[in-house]
């Protein structure tokens, strides 16, 4: 067991860490400590849920404050870029606690919310600026910031970066920091091109990999539940009705928004999140299901990495994703810091080759079962007594407006629309090239990492799930008005949600 002291950790950053309850470094933490306190480039290969925000946060914190260094007016002494919105949030929201113990000053920037308040915070001098590519671009252009005194920069989900075409502008932002500046990049996989900012960025990175990203966490059980078309959402509710946390994931913003109607129809309390979403309502639902009061969340790919709520026990992929690593980055959501999970994958009929091929690209080898709602098996692979509440006692809101600029999307309806929440994460993204993309929402609970579950919670690895607080939730919604209401569990629900899993085809609209 290896602590943080051991590893070169300041005194004041390893006590409010045991007061989070953290005493013991995970592998990718005891890897990279000893190279990334020393003020070396660094390299870090491990899968989401490995430690990675820790292996950064510490040795960059305790380097900023050994430094002593004063702030100054937009000029930030670190910088820590992050793919999505949720997980800017989410890095800030473990590291703002122990930057507040050396007196240290962190800042997020991010698309989609008002960039005032962040050029206020900009010119008020911050120390650590974790910053989604696109925002930030927008700052640097328009005189808002400069880069040029960053002394640390992490490249964090460096893969994701690539896989939303974040590169270009990536380069752009790297460029204008000093090449003697240390640099630390954390990724689960080198393809996509994260190599060429390997060659391009870094000084003789020191390399270290924990676990393959082509593997699955030995934590967590996969099944494969091969059920009829008819059968395929009373099985999800009689899943969901159980306690505990649990995803679920749809391969478009559309099936998620359907399928969450359903749900709260059939009495399971659920909130979504997508792009479709505005930002404040993305944020009040994910907030809904960290404190429990919505224990199902149905969710896009958005939601495959990053995200990070205490006790999620079941991953549910209502459609099974295109490729392998979605597969990996959605069913990473459980098992994490430690904590064992089950993972729950539906098939048609005419899914078993996809599926099939999916889990072993994944290298998964799941248990497949054929089951209909009322299975013994669905109350072992989520134990508890079901409990569903009346569509009423779960209000529905719709679609908040937002502050952000807007990116086009269809409607359900198949006509083009721009809700303002699904915003590309800048305009001067759009205009250089790179992705027009959704931002991934934030408000998550951060740095759980070894926390003490809690009181009542069990996991097991045949699928126990922790339970949280009851309670109904305010569902915040993208239904646009006069949409009609779904069908409940019965089988008008069951034909709608196999018919849309069926009409839903290999599209990945988020």
């Amino acid at each position: 067991m290896t602590t943080f002291s051991d590893l070169g950790v300041p005194a004041v950053l390893s006590a409010a860490l045991a007061d989070l309850g953290i005493t013991t470094a995970f592998p990718i933490q005891v890897a990279t400590l000893p190279d990334s306190m020393a003020g070396r480039d660094v390299l870090g290969r491990g899968r989401t849920g490995s430690g990675k925000t820790y292996a950064f946060v510490l040795p960059l914190l305790t380097r900023l404050a050994s430094a002593g260094k004063p702030r100054r007016p937009g000029r930030p002494r670190a910088l820590i870029l992050a793919p999505t919105r949720e997980l800017a949030t989410q890095i800030d929201a473990t590291m703002a606690p122990l930057a507040a113990k050396l007196g240290l000053r962190t800042l997020t920037v991010f698309g989609g919310v008002g960039a005032n308040p962040q050029i206020k915070g900009l010119k008020a001098g911050v120390d650590v600026l974790v910053a989604c590519p696109g925002r930030l671009d927008d700052h640097l252009r328009n005189g808002h910031a400069s880069l040029d005194a960053v002394e640390i920069t992490v490249l964090d989900e460096a893969d994701h970066m690539a896989d939303l075409g974040f590169l270009p502008v990536v380069r752009r932002l790297m460029d204008q920091t000093p090449r003697t500046g240390q640099r630390m990049l954390f990724s689960a996989t080198l393809d996509n091109g994260v190599d060429v900012l390997v060659k391009r960025f870094m000084n003789k990175p020191i390399t270290h990999s924990v676990d393959s990203a082509t593997e699955a966490p030995i934590e967590m059980s996969h099944h494969v539940l091969h059920v009829s078309g008819t059968d395929r959402f009373g099985v999800l509710v009689d899943l969901l009705a159980a306690p505990g946390r649990s995803v679920v994931f749809t391969r478009t913003k559309r099936r998620a928004k359907v399928l969450t109607r359903q749900l709260i129809q059939a009495g399971v309390p659920a909130v979504e999140l997508h792009g479709n979403l505005a930002q404040n309502a993305r944020n009040r639902n994910l907030a809904a299901f960290s404190d429990g009061s919505a224990e199902t969340l149905v969710a896009t790919d958005i939601a495959a990495r990053g995200i990070h709520v205490d006790d999620v026990a079941l991953v549910i992929h209502a459609d099974p994703p295109v490729e392998h690593k979605a597969y990996l980055h959605r069913s990473g959501r459980t098992a994490r810091a430690g904590a064992t999970g089950t993972v729950i994958t539906l098939m048609g009929d005419e899914q078993q080759a996809e599926v099939r091929d999916l889990t072993r690209k994944a290298g998964v080898r799941p248990t497949v079962s054929r089951t209909r709602p009322g299975d013994p098996l669905l109350a072992e692979l989520a134990p508890g007594e079901r409990k569903l509440v009346t569509p009423s006692a779960v209000p529905v809101q719709s679609t908040d407006s937002g502050s952000g600029s807007g990116g086009g999307g269809r409607s359900a309806g198949g006509g083009r629309s721009r809700p303002r929440a699904h915003a590309t994460e800048t305009a001067t993204t759009a205009r250089s090239g790179g992705p027009r993309r959704e931002g991934d929402t934030g408000g998550g609970r951060g740095g759980a990492q070894g926390r003490p579950r809690r009181g009542g919670s069990t996991a097991t690895g045949s699928g126990g799930r922790g339970r949280s607080g009851g309670g109904s939730a305010t569902v915040h919604t993208s239904q646009t008005p006069g949409q009609a209401r779904p069908a409940s569990a019965g089988t008008g629900g069951a034909a709608a949600f196999s018919s849309a899993t069926r009409a839903g085809g290999r599209r990945s609209g988020r």
